[in-house]
Order: structure tokens, then sequence, then C-alpha cells
């Protein structure tokens, strides 16, 4: 395999010290949190946010009077949006079906999808505004169902987002709080004497956001380890360098350490690429955070075939995966570790990200080696049920299973099966043994 690296980014050992750090801080924080309730969160509120408030919840007229703030073309906007997530999240929701089967007479096995009860959604807002993740997380999980829906944003310069609050509210939110980074998911897991606790995070956001979302997993649910921004553009000769380089700095705007890398077959696209990455660095508003993280994280990997580029993009399993080739579908058949695909030039991760209707929490850090993103179906939980209706089936499934417990060496499980082998068979099997063998012409 002939791979070339034109461009690396931060060693994976400063990675790895940077994520140390992180944690470390993040642990602390989430046992004060522990420790004082509202009392730390507000300091941390007061600290990291800047803001004060008696209470951080909105009232319902605190609500109608930020989103009376929104323009009606922005209100419209935002719907528009909204209801591109919704559709889909249903249309997934729809193939989601409960079940009942009979395998065997009398023996009636099913399962039922059942919402979370209690759903902590953060929205990120304290850089930029994310109005798109309230749909990702409150919408979604007003269309699962669950009855309870807490969500929190950071405000942003100063007070709370008008088009944030707007989405969250059109979403279904039923608590919205003025909150952000890890006193927000803190309280929400955690609970205080203000905020009840919930059963399930979701949502994207900074380090420590993701950092503080992984320590909490356990007690309670998370959705995945949606951290900083990740993204990959695969290419070859059939685009030009500033598609390339916009799709990437377009995602690198994100913060300081949002990996963004260029696999490609053509040398030609390569360094024509870092030479436009250049050229929109000296022209972009947002460039001064772009900037730091393509020095930082920015890669650019020259491959010699396509299954060189599907397997570096297999291992690097990026969160956003953007294909601009002469056969997309290909990697669309082949690819097996991302977050999302978006295929051909006409798509881009910005569409992803605000309007087009997919989920845009999606895995980082190579977790798409083992999880998709967040959708409908993170809100549900599938649990079994099972019923035996007949005295046959029962004694028929109890002797299979008393035989089974014993070959492991369970007695007190064999009981379990025997005593309805005794009461609905007839048969008597000695405390202690397992149900005899039934010759086959029983």
């Amino acid at each position: 395999m002939a791979i070339d690296y034109l461009k690396r980014g931060k060693p994976e050992a400063d990675r790895a010290e940077d994520d140390a750090k992180t944690a470390s801080v993040v642990a602390s924080t989430l046992k004060d949190i522990e420790a004082r309730g509202d009392a730390a969160v507000r300091e941390l509120a007061c600290k990291f946010d800047n803001y004060d408030r008696d209470s951080y919840r909105l009232s319902e007229a605190e609500i109608e009077a930020i989103i009376a703030k929104v323009s009606p073309r922005e209100m419209a906007d935002i719907q528009f949006a909204q209801d591109q997530v919704t559709k889909f999240a249903q249309a997934q929701r729809d193939s989601m079906l409960d079940i009942e089967v009979e395998p065997m007479p009398g023996v009636i096995l099913g399962h039922k999808n059942i919402p979370v009860q209690s759903v902590g959604c953060y929205v990120p807002g304290g850089k930029f505004p994310m109005v798109a993740s309230a749909h990702m997380s409150v919408a979604t999980a007003k269309v699962a169902g669950v009855p309870r829906i807490v969500a929190c944003t950071p405000p942003f310069n100063g007070e709370p987002n008008p088009a944030v609050i707007a989405a969250m509210h059109l979403g279904g939110a039923h608590e919205i709080y003025v909150l952000g980074g890890i006193q927000a998911v803190g309280a929400m897991a955690i609970g205080t004497e203000s905020i009840a606790p919930v059963h399930l995070l979701v949502g994207p956001g900074n380090a420590f956001v993701a950092e503080a979302k992984r320590q909490l997993f356990g007690r309670v649910g998370i959705d995945l380890f949606a951290g900083p921004t990740e993204t990959m553009v695969i290419a070859d000769d059939t685009v030009d360098a500033e598609l390339c380089a916009t799709d990437l700095l377009g995602q690198a705007e994100h913060g300081y350490n949002s990996p963004a890398v260029l696999v490609t077959n053509s040398r030609t696209l390569a360094e024509e690429t870092l030479k436009e990455i250049g050229r929109i660095l000296a022209i972009l508003p947002t460039a001064g955070t772009a900037r730091v993280s393509w020095e930082d994280y920015g890669e650019v990997i020259l491959c010699d075939t396509y299954d060189e580029m599907l397997a570096v993009a297999d291992d690097i399993a990026s969160e956003h995966v953007q294909v601009m080739t002469d056969r997309d579908d290909w990697f669309l058949d082949n690819m097996t570790c991302y977050g999302a695909l978006f295929l051909g030039p006409r798509t881009n991760v910005a569409n992803g990200d605000k309007v087009i209707g997919t989920n845009h929490t999606l895995p980082t850090k190579k977790a798409g080696r083992y999880t998709g993103g967040l959708w409908v179906g993170k809100f549900l939980k599938t649990h079994s049920y099972q019923k035996v209706t007949s005295d046959e089936a029962a004694t028929l499934i109890g002797e299979y299973g008393s035989r089974l417990c014993m070959l492991e060496g369970f007695v007190g499980h064999a009981e379990q099966c025997n005593i309805r082998v005794r009461r609905y068979g007839g048969i008597n099997i000695p405390y202690g043994e397992g149900a005899p063998y039934r010759d086959a012409a029983e």
C-alpha cells in the first residue's frame, strides 16, 4: 500500500495528553455538581458563561418574549429545517415495528419499542448558536414519544439566543434551561435541587461536554461520543481544489481541534487543495479558528488506488465523509466505518448539518466503527416479553429448560422449570434432578 501524507496533524501522543487534561477537569467538576447541586451549577455558569440568574430555567413568559425576537423569515427557515428532520425521523420510527410471534404452539414471544421516559438534550451555542442541534435532538425525541424532554443551551453574547430557544420550543421541549458545558450535562444527568435527573443524554458539544457524557455513561444512557467535529473529503480528479478546500475549511471553523482530512489518488488535486486552503484562509471571516484547526489537525493523504482510499477512510472512521469521485456509489456499498456519508459534488456536509433531514449528531473519535449517529431509535428501548399459554408448551419447554439448567449446574434454575413440568405435565421429577428424556415415539 503506497500512502503518502502530504500533511499530517498533531501527533496522537499530544492528542492523548490533551484528552487526559480534559478528563481530569471534567471529573472534578462533576464531583462538585454532585456534592453541591445548584450552587455548583450557578458558580460554573457565572465563571464560564458569565451568566447569572436565580433560576436557569426559562418560564413560559420568557420563552414567548424571546421567540418574539425571531423574524418571520427566520422562523419560516427554522420550521422548514425542522420539518425535514421530523419527516425523516418519522419514516425511521415507522420502520420500527412491535412484533409478536408464536414459534411453537402455546409459546408467544414479542418485543415492544418503548420511549425513554426522560431525555436531556444539549444544544451547543457559546461560540455559534447551533439552531439545528435542537431539531436533531429535541424534535427527534418528540417523534419518538419521549414524555419529558429537557433542553439546555448556553447563553450567546450574554443572553438566550432567540433562534435556538425557538427551535427548542417548536421541537417540543418541556423544560428549557440556559446552561452550557459540563454544568449543563452534569445537572441533567446527576440532578440538582431544581433539575430532576434524566435517563438519557444526547447532543453534540465540545471536548468537555463529550468527556462529561463519557464519564456519566452508566449513570445515564448517552447517544454516542460526539466530540469535536471531524470531516473527511474523499476525492479524485473529477472535482477541483476549490470545492475540496471549501468543504474542508467549512467544517474546520467549528473549533480549534476539528480534524479535516483529504484522501485522494490525485497528487495534482492534493497539491492544489493545499494552495486553495491558503487562499481561502486569507479571506475567511472565521479563519482565526479554522486556521488553527487546519494547522494542528488537518491532513492530506495521497493514495495510489481507490481500494487504498477506502481502507484509509475506514481506518480513520471520520464523522462526516464527503465522497466526490467517479464511483460514489461504490464507496456507499463498501464503506463500513463512518458517521454519515455525503455523496457527490452537489451534496455537502453543511446541508446535512442544518437542513436536509438526516441527523447531524454523529460518532467521532473512531466511534463510527461500532455505532451510527443519533436517530429516532436512540430514544426507544426495545423490550422483549414471553408468554406460555398451554400446558403442553409449559411441559415441553420446561423439560428442555430443566436439562439445560442442570447442564450448567444451576439446580435452582432447573427447579423453576421442574415445578411447571410437575404441575402442567404430571411428570414426577425428583428434586434436584433434571427432567427425563422422553421417548421419541411419545
